[in-house]
């Protein structure tokens, strides 16, 4: 079985891979500094590709505004001079700003109508191409798809995709699930490692985690959160996913999640660690920190939380 280092201290950087955002250097500061703050360990190379509403069948993702393949390459090579590992993460997401977990076509083909066939061709030709990428640059995970609830139900046709997959990237392969759907998932005996969106209500950490651990151990995997975190906002911590959400910026509550997030996964010993969300990569200015309430935690009091974590963590 394929299984990564035993605790994964890691980040999300680069979202959403904007053309021309990469590369430069602004984008190699944002990612010295989130090495040199947070004591990582593992980072997320993640962007996204656009297809134009729910039911298009094409994914251009070799268009703007998706980042080039060489700012792709750049980037894990980057964080790879830095001793960091590496997984790539490539996202499909909806250019009319409809959420990839509504991308959805009838389960039995309809003249005239868009098809799942057309759709996973598409999502093929998207996939396949960064696991060569990932394959030729050494990335140490790859992760297949991201919070495509729609999608999960289609265990053929993932099943298949996970097959080519194989054949061009040799390391270990993941599926991103979305909060609340790791025991909907019916193909996770076809991929190395479980991995989900932990967006959970700070008080549901518990009851969600009890939940997580029948899945883990009944497919005895390894298991990580590819993504967690919170905005820095009055409210969020009791609607982590909702990066919407009304309310004034909030350094505490971003805080005290991270404090509560940790505490219960620490009782966990299958938890393997975290991507948390997510680190841009054009930061804020330092000053103006406690003005900014999204997820980003640089110079934020969670800053200090997560590396203080990540530091015992990684050296137990």
């Amino acid at each position: 079985m394929k299984k990564l280092d035993p605790y994964i201290a890691g980040m999300t950087w680069g979202w959403t891979g904007v053309r021309g955002t990469w590369g430069n250097g602004k984008a190699e500061k944002s990612m010295e500094l989130m090495k040199q703050r947070l004591n990582v360990n593992w980072t997320a190379i993640a962007f996204g590709a656009l297809q134009e509403h729910p039911q298009s069948t094409e994914i251009p993702y070799w268009e703007a505004p998706t980042v080039t393949d060489d700012e792709v390459i750049w980037a894990i090579r980057k964080a790879k001079s830095m001793g960091l590992k590496v997984v790539l993460k490539p996202v499909v997401n909806v250019r009319n700003g409809t959420w990839r977990a509504h991308i959805n076509f009838f389960d039995m083909d309809v003249p005239c109508e868009p098809k799942w066939s057309e759709w996973f061709a598409a999502y093929e030709a998207f996939i396949l191409h960064y696991a060569a990428i990932a394959e030729e640059t050494g990335c140490e995970l790859f992760c297949i798809g991201c919070e495509m609830v729609q999608t999960d139900r289609r265990e053929l046709e993932w099943r298949e995709l996970i097959a080519k997959v194989r054949n061009v990237y040799s390391g270990p392969i993941t599926y991103n699930c979305d909060k609340y759907q790791e025991d909907h998932v019916k193909w996770w005996d076809a991929v190395d490692i479980i991995s989900s969106s932990g967006y959970y209500p700070i008080a549901a950490w518990e009851e969600q985690l009890d939940r997580i651990e029948a899945v883990v151990k009944h497919h005895g995997k390894q298991f990580f959160f590819m993504e967690a975190g919170v905005p820095s906002r009055t409210g969020s911590e009791h609607l982590p996913n909702d990066w919407g959400l009304q309310g004034s910026p909030d350094e505490e509550v971003q805080k005290r999640y991270y404090e509560t997030m940790f505490t219960s996964c620490d009782r966990r010993g299958w938890v393997s660690g975290f991507m948390l969300w997510d680190w841009p990569p054009r930061l804020y200015d330092l000053s103006d920190a406690s003005a900014n309430d999204d997820y980003c935690m640089y110079g934020k009091q969670a800053e200090s939380v997560i590396a203080q974590y990540y530091t015992r963590k990684t050296s137990d």
